[in-house]
């Protein structure tokens, strides 16, 4: 008799298990590596892009079942979109509370870098180093040739980003000393600006740290040069947060890849690699109103 019982039980047991009454905390647990799946969207910040676009390569070979797809536009794309619920996460150089139109009081902050940024002109117009004063004066178009600032005499060939850019609008806040900047060509994409400026004799434009290579002249301001050590201590003042924003708070897909954007591989790794700055390596913070404090 008892056999007969304790055959029952087990036989309970099992249909119990195979109707997920017992073990369904297995079920609701957090997925492991081997889970991970879906695609999600993150757009904006083209500054921010090739850092996010590294890290969804490492992220999707390790998940081979998840998609991240990544595209710029630009920081008020960035928060357009997220804003109004069209991606999943919306990469931006500014903080949600400075751009006009965008409600940030849903909006969730990710600061996953810094970035410095920096005037770059074409390798031969003969200049390395100017000061603020000739700066502001160049891009709002008082000083036209570069042999005014110890140059070549050579037309000054001003390249913008477009409007409602991050980077334009952090080079003109802090760069320019918002400062109405002089009509010139605007382009879409940081990489856009980098291939004409270093294809166009005389042209000037600016670009985040992660843009900078051979192909132009990053230009040093007041002897200071633009470095990730000077951006860490404010010395270089041009610089922005990299944020990226979600909707709430993330979960799913989204969370596990922004839990990783900010995992030791990527700030240790990629972050420094790609002339990017750790958060955590700031000797200040800035708020949304361009207060600087030290920590």
């Amino acid at each position: 008799m008892r056999k007969r019982y304790m055959e029952m039980l087990a036989l309970i047991f099992a249909m119990a298990v195979a109707s997920g009454c017992i073990g369904k905390g297995q079920t609701d647990a957090a997925p492991t590596s081997e889970d991970l799946s879906g695609s999600i969207t993150i757009v904006g910040s083209s500054a921010l892009q090739p850092l996010v676009e590294a890290a969804a390569q490492q992220f999707t070979s390790m998940h081979p079942d998840a998609a991240i797809h990544v595209q710029g536009g630009g920081s008020g794309t960035g928060l357009s979109s997220i804003s109004e619920g069209y991606v999943d996460i919306g990469n931006a150089d500014l903080f949600a509370e400075e751009k006009a139109g965008v409600d940030p009081s849903q909006l969730v902050d990710h600061k996953v870098a810094v970035t410095g940024m920096g005037p770059v002109t074409h390798p031969d117009t003969g200049v390395a180093n100017i000061s603020h004063e000739q700066l502001i004066d160049i891009f709002t178009g008082k000083v036209k040739n570069w042999k005014e600032v110890g140059g070549k005499d050579e037309e000054i060939v001003i390249i913008h980003r477009a409007k409602g850019s991050g980077t334009r609008e952090v080079f003109e806040q802090i760069g320019l000393k918002e400062a109405e900047p002089a009509p010139g060509m605007e382009q879409d994409s940081s990489g856009t600006v980098r291939k004409i400026v270093s294809e166009t004799p005389g042209a000037i434009s600016y670009l985040s740290f992660s843009y900078f290579d051979d192909s132009v002249i990053a230009l040093a301001i007041d002897g200071i040069e633009p470095t990730l050590e000077n951006v860490s201590t404010n010395y270089w003042k041009i610089w922005a947060y990299q944020h990226m924003y979600t909707n709430g708070e993330p979960t799913g897909l989204t969370k596990s890849f922004l839990d990783y954007m900010l995992s030791d591989e990527v700030q240790e790794g990629l972050v420094p690699e790609m002339n990017y700055l750790p958060v955590r390596e700031m000797a200040v913070e800035r708020d949304a109103e361009g207060n600087v404090i030290e920590k």
